[in-house]
Order: structure tokens, then sequence, then C-alpha cells
């Protein structure tokens, strides 16, 4: 007989949703791949749902080189101007420019702090904060660390990086666990029950 696994109500709709939130939200990553790539996936989602995005996620790791930060800097106007023509990815002109900016600014950091992931976790003291929310709605869409990580990234040159937008960020890659305190994951990433 298996276990009925509990979920955060978000992630019961689509098996990607799933898929994602059972491997992916919410797990500390300190990989600067992996971080550069949701950082490019987050702004993509600016006005639109993560759903969007994860349907989209192998399109944009085909159309921007497996997220490779070096190459994604390097590109030029022209090849910026083809993926507004591909419909693997959303096409915002904005958005796909973003991109290139965040690329270039993102090396600028690893140079400075050796990676983007020891410059990320230091404002955390490279120790996930773990919330203790019941329902959804007790979820903040952004909070003073998101506040303050916006306004240094921004400061930094990149794009599409509002607190909301961070505060997603934080959440995708675990910086802050926002399992809800139901979810199995919870307690897999650290949560304690009250």
């Amino acid at each position: 007989m298996s276990k009925v696994i509990t979920r955060c109500s978000w992630a019961d709709r689509t098996p990607l949703e799933i898929i994602y939130h059972d491997n992916e939200w919410g797990v500390p990553q300190r990989d600067d791949c992996a971080l550069f790539e949701f950082l490019i996936l987050e702004g993509a989602q600016a006005g639109l749902s993560w759903s969007t995005i994860l349907a989209k996620r192998e399109g944009y790791r085909a159309a921007f080189d497996g997220f490779d930060v070096q190459k994604v800097a390097r590109y030029t106007d022209a090849k910026l101007e083809k993926l507004r023509e591909n419909p693997a990815i959303v096409r915002n002109k904005l958005k796909i420019l973003s991109a290139r900016t965040n690329a270039k600014a993102f090396i600028k950091v690893q140079q400075e702090f050796g990676s983007f992931s020891a410059y990320y976790w230091a404002f955390v003291n490279n120790k996930p904060i773990i919330n203790h929310f019941k329902s959804m709605k007790d979820v903040p869409p952004k909070t003073e660390l998101s506040d303050r990580i916006s306004k240094d990234l921004l400061n930094r040159g990149f794009k599409f990086v509002g607190s909301t937008i961070i505060y997603a960020y934080m959440q995708a890659t675990g910086m802050v666990n926002d399992h809800l305190t139901t979810c199995d994951c919870y307690g897999r990433l650290g949560g304690k029950r009250k």
C-alpha cells in the first residue's frame, strides 16, 4: 500500500509541478549554473504563471545553451533577436535581452566573490531560512531580505530582479523553505513542526 504524499496546494495541478515541487522547490541550490538558470526562469515568469515557465523549461535550456553563463554573455544582438522567433520560450524582447545583461552581471559577481553562490548565500550566512506557514495565504510575496537582495542586484546591473521575483527565486533555490508545515517536503528540508 503506497503512502499518500501531502504537498503544498499549488503543486498538485500538473505532473511537471509535482516533480518540480517534490525534487527542486526549496532545496538549497549552490551550483552557479543552476542559480543562473533559475535567475533567467524567474525573470521570464514575471506576469506569467510558474506552470507556463515549467512547460517551457526544456525550450529555455535548448535556446540558452544549457544556461552556460559564458555563452549567454557573448550573445550577439542578432542571436537575441532570433530568440524572439522561438516559440519554445517567452518571446518578450526585454526578458530576452535581460538574459545577456544578467549573464554579464553574473560573471562580474563570480569574479568578485569567487562564485555567484558565495555572494548569494552570504545574505543568510549560508543557512536557509525555514518558515512555518500553514497556508499559502500566509506566504508573503516579498520580504525585507528580498528587498535587500533585489536592490543589491539592481545596483550591480541585473534586470528583472524586483523584490517579488527575487523572493520567488529565494524559494526556488532553497534560500527559504516555504513548504507548508503540512507538506511532506517541509521536514525533509529541515522544517520542524511546532
